[in-house]
């Protein structure tokens, strides 16, 4: 598996709530508030052989109070 760190800017008043839908679809390994221009960072390990973009889309990006996203690939744990 690969992991991936996508951090979420969601819209105001809404982190919690976009925190608990994310907590509920199982997809995410651990999840944290963040301060700065992200409000939201979850580590996923994307299941071998998946695309990275598709599975993020549907399994995450359909929340609704989520405004956008970066997600960034990893490569090799030290």
């Amino acid at each position: 598996m690969t992991a991936v760190f996508v951090q979420f800017r969601c819209t105001p008043g809404k982190t919690y709530e976009v925190a608990d839908a994310i907590y509920d679809r199982e997809v995410v390994s651990e999840l944290f508030s963040t301060s700065g221009e992200y409000d939201l960072i979850a580590k996923v390990y994307i299941p071998e052989g998946q695309d990275v973009g598709h599975y993020l889309s549907s399994s995450l990006f359909d929340i609704p109070g989520i405004v956008r996203t970066l997600t960034t690939m990893t490569f090799k744990a030290f």
